[in-house]
């Protein structure tokens, strides 16, 4: 049996309310019986009940989670930093998949059923309508990886991949690419909807640059490969803009395949810089998106809107940067 709050108290030497007064955040108890109590709470190795302690303050100290892509490695980062980011403030993560939802319904009720003091979206590909959601059903919400606003509905976090489009299409402008190629995410996706205006807009001053854009059917190596396997069948660009680095893993897979090399035949460069794109085999020249940065900001834009719920929600942007690697050519 675990050690009982009366235990405590009786060590301690003081009412059972006291102890669970010092274990209650934001509750009055005096510095002389806090001590005692933790020191008694320590030699008996008690823990307080975080169930109970929710019945008392009305928070249950649960942050839901809301993600859609479990298929693209980048998320387990995501989720590594979410959850020791909230556990490091006290707080618990409740992971719910939305893969291949479009509908918020379900997963609103879902996270009202275990009452989660708030909610963070941790996607580039839903809607706004999935944040939205759960602010109209009285949650406090932040929507990290979204879509940027200059007057948002609820608290974004993220990066202008408008920017990001643009960045990508100097870079290859710079190396000497007169044909260049997008090949993005699915069409219905905010991020690929932002980042091919980025990069169809700087290539728009460029005349002696011919560009196309294709679309991968997720953020997936396979759909990736798939995408350009079809491109090679007729007459590929010189370099490519793939809009997430797993998307340029699996084109370089069917680059290779071909019999044919990058950068040398075919360059390329991504977005995100996770983990997989620094390999050795890879090195893949890419546009980092900052994620340990983007998930701090959005850990303490949703406990701020948890603690002030009247919070007016603001757009946090974070600056991206290409890294060098092998897969573009040199710049001259």
């Amino acid at each position: 049996m675990g050690v009982t709050l009366k235990e405590v108290a009786e060590r301690a030497g003081v009412s059972r309310s006291a102890v669970s007064r010092t274990f209650t955040d934001g509750a009055s108890v005096s510095a002389k019986t806090r001590t005692k109590v933790e020191k008694a709470a320590s030699e008996l190795g008690y823990a307080p009940n975080a169930l109970a302690s929710s019945l008392t303050t009305g928070r249950t100290k649960l942050i839901g989670l809301v993600a859609n892509n479990f298929h693209n490695p980048l998320i387990l980062e995501v989720f590594d930093l979410f959850t020791r980011g909230l556990q490091d403030r006290g707080l618990r993560p409740l992971l719910v998949n939305l893969s291949d939802a479009t509908d918020p319904a379900a997963s609103v009720r879902m996270l009202r059923q275990y009452s989660v003091d708030g909610v963070i979206v941790a996607s580039s590909t839903l809607p706004s309508s999935f944040a939205l959601a759960f602010k109209a059903a009285g949650l406090p919400v932040v929507h990290a990886f979204g879509r940027y606003a200059t007057a948002p509905d609820v608290p974004v976090v993220g990066i202008d991949n408008v920017a990001c489009g643009r960045m990508a299409a100097d870079a290859l402008v710079q190396r000497g690419y007169r044909r260049v190629g997008f090949l993005g995410g699915p069409r219905t996706a905010t991020s690929t909807q932002d980042r091919v205006a980025g990069f169809l807009g700087a290539l728009a001053v460029h005349p002696e640059v011919s560009v196309t854009a294709s679309y991968a059917a997720d953020y997936t190596f396979d759909a990736g490969r798939a995408e350009m396997q079809r491109l090679l069948a007729d007459t590929p660009a010189e370099a490519y803009f793939c809009g997430d680095d797993l998307l340029a893993v699996g084109a370089l897979s069917a680059i290779q395949d071909a019999g044919l090399s990058v950068p040398a035949d075919i360059g390329l460069i991504g977005l995100n810089d996770m983990e997989m794109a620094r390999w050795q085999v890879i090195g893949l020249t890419t546009i980092r998106q900052p994620v340990a940065q983007i998930i701090d900001a959005a850990i303490e834009l949703v406990v701020s809107t948890i603690e002030d719920p009247e919070r007016q929600p603001e757009t946090r942007l974070f600056p991206c940067r290409v890294v060098e690697r092998q897969t573009l050519r040199a710049l001259p």
